[in-house]
């Protein structure tokens, strides 16, 4: 724990110039309880926000100790193990690993939900979740060795894959008309027909070499289509073309900046910026599209804006206004960024990034 705080305190002091940061020199002048990255007397470009494990978060309401148990889920309006996150407008969506369920939290009625389904749409350990642009949902399903899909209004469409095809289906993500699964124990990226459901390729096998994997565990697209894989026992994060030649590698084993331990999420910003969560570290790293890192946030610990066991991540540049309230006066949020804590008190922890117009 002292040797994450020494490496917290001495990467805030090395990589804060790194970000170019607008605005006078004078120290701000701030809320005592808002927490930045990087912290005085830097200029910060991401606060800690608030954070949501109950429906009581959403209305400000203060629960009593027999209101949530942590680590469980206690209710239908509490979240236990949240592992994924999304995010559409009005919406934060999770796959939960102590329900099973898919949870949304409704940012207009402030209420959490529960999207369970029957019959052929009945979720068994969902994992990976992605949702597309016109509002469909992908759920990586553990136990069905398949993905399952629903339309926008959580209706069962159909499923992706079997056991033939997939063995442990962690991550989905999809880009125009394919649908790429993160298969754990095959070492490989597995790309269907979104229409159809045909298996189209394989991207990548066991090994430690340019384009080979050892138990890939996230996978993300950017905004061009290419594919990022968090390559999790090689320590590293990979990047191919959305057809699977490899680009470039991030990331190495290690406990100095920019190296990589327990690797999780990965997510990319409209920038082309990196996030990759790290449950060893417990923080976000962030890195520019050259590979070249910028800053981390979150770091063990108790305080606002901590991690525990931190898994997925999401950038959502929709639902600003929600939680602007939180926000410095003088920070203003350009996109919000959630990540999942898998235990501890606080499940989802809602970060802003932004700018500093204070003087």
């Amino acid at each position: 724990m002292k040797f994450k705080n020494r490496l917290l305190l001495i990467a805030t002091m090395l990589l804060a110039p790194a970000i170019q940061l607008t605005g006078c020199t004078s120290t701000p002048q701030i809320r005592s309880e808002s927490v930045f990255y990087p912290p005085l007397p830097e200029k910060p470009r991401l606060q800690f926000l608030t954070a949501i494990s109950s429906e009581d978060d959403l209305t400000d309401k203060k629960p009593g100790l027999d209101d949530f148990i942590i680590g469980g889920r206690e209710t239908d309006t509490t979240l236990g193990r949240p592992y994924a996150v999304q995010a559409t407008k009005g919406s934060i969506y999770l796959t939960d690993r102590v329900s099973n369920d898919i949870l949304q939290i409704d940012l207009v009625k402030n209420t959490i939900n529960p999207l369970r389904a029957g019959g052929r749409g009945a979720l068994q350990t969902p994992s990976g979740l992605w949702i597309t642009d016109d509002g469909s949902t992908y759920i990586a399903d553990l136990k069905r060795q398949q993905v399952v899909v629903f339309d926008r209004d959580n209706r069962f469409i159909n499923t992706i894959g079997d056991p033939a095809t997939l063995e442990r289906p962690v991550d989905v993500a999809v880009y125009g008309d394919r649908v790429y699964v993160c298969d754990m124990l095959k070492h490989q990226v597995v790309v269907f027909d979104r229409i159809t459901g045909q298996q189209l390729a394989s991207i990548g096998k066991a090994g430690d070499k340019e384009g080979e994997f050892n138990r890939p565990t996230h996978i993300t697209v950017d905004r061009q289509g290419n594919l990022i894989v968090n390559d999790a026992f090689n320590f590293r994060i990979q990047k191919f073309t959305p057809d699977g030649k490899f680009l470039q590698r991030i990331g190495m084993a290690g406990s100095t900046l920019g190296n990589m331990a327990r690797t999780k999420g990965v997510v990319t910003d409209h920038d082309g910026n990196l996030y990759v969560v790290d449950a060893a570290f417990e923080n976000v790293q962030i890195f520019n599209p050259e590979g070249k890192l910028l800053l981390f946030f979150g770091g063990a610990g108790e305080q606002p804006g901590s991690m525990y066991l931190p898994a997925g991540i999401a950038v959502d540049y929709a639902n600003v206004p929600y939680f602007q309230k939180y926000a410095d006066k003088n920070f203003r949020i350009k996109y919000l960024i959630y990540v999942c804590n898998m235990t501890g008190a606080n499940k989802l922890n809602v970060y802003g990034f932004g700018d500093w117009i204070g003087e």
